[in-house]
This record gives C-alpha cells, structure tokens and sequence, in this order.
C-alpha cells in the first residue's frame, strides 16, 4: 500500500522510453477528455476506485517556519475518494449546475513529465506541470498553474490514476469557482 503523505520515497528510477511514452500519452488522453468535458468517460476509464484526488490550500510561510506549506489533514480545495468524484461527475450534468450553462471552454495544458518507477511493480510516480485556462460565457477567464504528484497503476492492461496532489502556484485562488479536474 502506497503511503499517502510520501507515495514516492526516493526516486532515482526513470522508466524506459516506451513506458515513459505510454505515461506521457494518457497524461494527454485525460487532458483531451477534460478539455471536451468528458467526465464521465474520464472517471470511468481513467481513474481507479481507491482514487485519492488531493489539492491542498498553500499557506505563505517563511522559509524557515517547520510546519510547512501545506499539511496532510488540514484545509485543502478538494481532498475527494472516487465517490465523491463521481458526485462531482453528476453533478455537472443536472440542469442546476448553472455555472456550466452555457458550457466552460477549458484547455488543459501538460508538460514537465517525468516518469518512475515505484517499488511496486506496474505502479508509476508521476511528476508534471500544468496551466488550466477556462473561460465562460464573454469576460470570465480563470488561469491556474501548478504542478501534480500522480501515481498510476496499471490494471488489466491500462492505466488507471490512484493518487493525484495538485499544488498551485498562486496563494489566493481567484476563480469564482472550481468547476473544472485539474
């Protein structure tokens, strides 16, 4: 079992070109499907049920200040299971949900990849940018820039996500929501 807090331990193990390829590849896959709003596809083909989507609120502290700056158990944006994805999926769909009426144009933006093996065979830490641009309606634009933690597992031959950690850059997130999976 991975452990949440470090689900890496100490990387020095780079993967060979083809797995690297294969990672890289879904990495864009799911950015296609997020960007077209294809959550349900997303979350039934991509994610794994023991899914732990992480995004922690990012306190400025000084350099030197031992606590940090985030912490495991404490406010975070969204700290989701695959249930509580799901809900999120169907939510996005029921007539109420009127911060996607008219829809969100997104484009998700990947780079930075590295990819690595694990102590677990078949199991990937995977590190990456991001920049999340979402623009409704004539004047609402959201940038958002950061950089994911991810663990993907391979099960029955594809690759299915277990961990993410999303960390943002910016202190105060301004977007009027979180419509979006980063």
């Amino acid at each position: 079992m991975l452990n949440i807090a470090r689900p890496f331990g100490d990387l020095d193990r780079p993967v060979d070109v083809e797995t690297e390829r294969e990672v890289t590849r879904w990495l864009h896959l799911e950015a296609r499907l997020l960007d077209a709003e294809r959550y349900q596809e997303w979350i039934d083909t991509m994610i794994a049920p023991d899914i732990r989507y992480w995004m922690p609120d990012m306190d400025t502290r000084r350099r030197d200040d031992p606590r940090g700056t985030f912490r495991h158990g404490e406010s975070a944006y969204f700290d989701d299971s695959w249930h509580e994805l799901s809900v999120r999926v169907r939510r996005y769909n029921e007539p109420s949900a009127w911060a996607d009426n008219p829809a969100t144009r997104h484009a998700h933006l990947i780079s930075n990849i590295e990819v690595h093996a694990t102590d677990d065979d078949g199991v990937y830490a995977v590190f990456s940018a991001f920049t999340n641009v979402r623009n409704r309606n004539e004047a609402d634009q959201d940038i958002v820039h950061g950089r994911r933690e991810d663990v993907l597992r391979r099960s029955d031959g594809r690759l299915k996500l277990v961990r993410r950690r999303i960390f943002i850059v910016q202190n105060i997130l301004l977007s009027k929501n979180l419509n979006t999976f980063f």
